[in-house]
């Protein structure tokens, strides 16, 4: 037997006995203990073990528990980038589709919203499931049925199949809401801020790159090669996941009914303010960027501009290069300040864009092009610090957390489209960005009724402060870090109370009285240095 089988199949190499092995009573108690029946496996375990088999250097060890690295955060942006990608291809060739197809414009339009169906049923139904399943074998199995699903997509020539099969493989393409509690979760509270930075980014690059990328090539060759270059990625970001992602255990190992995890989704969003809060800042942002890249089309087509849309396409690289500043803003000002600071400067950010771009964007180009940089900063600002924040609120609910949030950015998206071509329709480019204005003031007014360090839904009681105490420990960080500094007391005490025990009076005070005193004394100075952590 080779080593995998051995690896896979230990019980049946070694010869020991499997935990379900049972003893056959052969007449009397003596044959009994002698006689074994050894059961091999099941066939459907057998099955499970080879699919779950996992290389040498992505087995987990509790004693050396893995080190959250560099390039494993980039690996995770990079899956996030070209998974996230897939619901994304078809928008710039809609009418490539609906002339291959020999259907409709409008019937080709119902592909990006079937898509976005499909990932909005994986995000409230799949996602949660990460919280009791291994998230290594989630994460693959997830990839690697998108990507055997995808060939459909390459070589159907039924419309009403490519419908199905873009819904089924959105479905499937929640990996990158997986890995970003994962990465929170993983991340030293020093550096959590920058690791979910470099793994946001890579999510907002998805979107940009798959418009670029398919306008390119389907403007060179055939609409399906974009398809088949989506194909390979897909292999390709399960091959390296594979061979790199660390086999992390359960954050719920005894398991969970199913049932409840979505019920818990509900409690915890209702339960928890800064959820709530985040939620609704960033719905209200979401819009605006859905908004400004759906009109940006009608307008660059029309006059005075009458851009190609190869030409349309590039303009998402504008978008591109915002997105290289989030990890260096995270470094540099995120982790000195608490995540309302960094939310408020993101708000301002698009603001000023959007009102640049509004007004001068009839006339001259500079206007969309300040107002694309602008927006895709601001929305890449206030989604790491929201996203810093909610993830300490429960560490062993993250995906539930995630998925509440997420499902908020969902429908601001679809709201903002909505909005925003209807504004279009009635009163063109001004009155579609004087919508987002409002969409970004009312996320401003959301972000201003609750102060950083408030526990109730509305109010700024605990400080007007904007500097981080203790800001970004998870609650089992904080109980570690307070039990700490409990025994650190506890020996103080009883270092300096030891002298006090041998006399039996200073200056009036017993050996007693004095003990009492001293033990007083650092209660009072602990109390003194307690982190604040209840913003979080």
């Amino acid at each position: 037997m080779n080593t995998f089988e051995e690896e896979a199949f230990p019980s049946e190499v070694n010869g020991a006995e499997p935990a379900s092995a049972e003893v056959e009573h052969t007449g009397n108690a003596s044959e009994a203990s002698n006689d074994t029946l050894v059961e091999p496996p099941s066939r459907w375990r057998r099955a499970y073990n080879i699919l779950t088999w996992t290389p040498k250097n992505c087995r987990y060890d509790p004693d050396k528990p893995f080190a959250f690295s560099l390039p494993l955060n980039l690996l995770f942006a990079f899956a996030c980038t070209f998974t996230v990608a897939n619901l994304y291809y078809s928008h710039p060739i809609l009418n490539l589709l609906a002339k291959d197809f020999g259907v409709t414009y409008e019937r080709a339009s119902d592909i990006p919203t079937l898509a976005q169906a499909g990932y909005a049923c994986g995000l409230l139904f799949l996602c949660p499931l990460a919280d009791v399943l291994k998230r290594r074998a989630f994460v693959l199995a997830l990839v690697f049925l998108t990507a055997t699903f995808w060939i459909g997509l390459c070589i159907t020539r039924s419309f009403a199949v490519f419908e199905f099969l873009s819904f089924l493989t959105a479905l499937m393409t929640v990996t990158p809401q997986l890995m970003l509690p994962l990465v929170a979760g993983l991340a030293p509270p020093a550096r959590r801020a920058t690791a979910i930075s470099l793994v946001v980014s890579g999510l907002l690059l998805g979107l940009l790159v798959a418009r670029v990328l398919s306008g390119v090539i389907s403007d060179f060759s055939s609409w399906r090669n974009v398809y088949w270059m989506a194909l390979g990625l897909q292999y390709f970001i399960f091959t390296t996941l594979f061979f790199f992602m660390p086999d992390y255990p359960s954050v719920n190992p005894d398991g969970l009914n199913y049932f409840r995890i979505l019920w818990t989704i509900i409690t915890i969003t209702i339960s928890e303010p800064v959820l709530i809060q985040a939620c609704l800042v960033q719905l209200f942002m979401s819009a605006i960027f859905t908004s400004f890249w759906t009109t940006l089309t009608f307008l660059l087509a029309s006059p005075p501009y009458n851009y190609s849309s190869l030409v349309i396409g590039l303009f998402a690289l504008i978008g591109i290069a915002s997105l290289c500043f989030g990890p260096i803003y995270s470094r540099l000002v995120l982790a000195k300040f608490v995540p309302l600071f960094s939310i408020l400067l993101g708000q301002l950010v698009s603001v000023s864009g959007v009102i640049v771009g509004t007004y001068i964007g009839t006339f001259t180009v500079a206007g969309p092009v300040i107002q694309a940089f602008a927006i895709d900063l601001g929305l890449q600002m206030t989604q790491i610090a929201n996203r810093t924040s909610i993830y300490v609120i429960a560490p062993k609910a993250q995906n539930r957390v995630n998925t509440a949030y997420t499902v908020s950015v969902f429908f601001g998206q679809l709201i903002g489209t909505s909005a925003g071509n209807s504004f279009y329709a009635q009163g063109g480019w001004r009155k579609s960005g004087n919508g987002s204005i409002g969409f970004v003031c009312a996320s401003i007014v959301i972000a201003l009724l609750r102060g950083p360090w408030e526990n109730g839904y509305v109010g700024w009681r605990g400080g007007w402060s904007l500097r981080p105490k203790g800001w970004g420990m998870r609650k089992d960080e904080e109980n570690a870090e307070g039990r700490a500094e409990e025994k650190r007391e506890a020996n103080m005490s009883a270092e300096e109370s030891a002298p006090a025990k041998q006399d039996t009076e200073v200056e009036g005070l017993t050996g007693d009285d004095k003990e009492m005193n001293l033990k007083k004394a650092v209660d009072d100075q602990g109390d003194g240095k307690e982190i604040n952590v209840s913003g979080a």
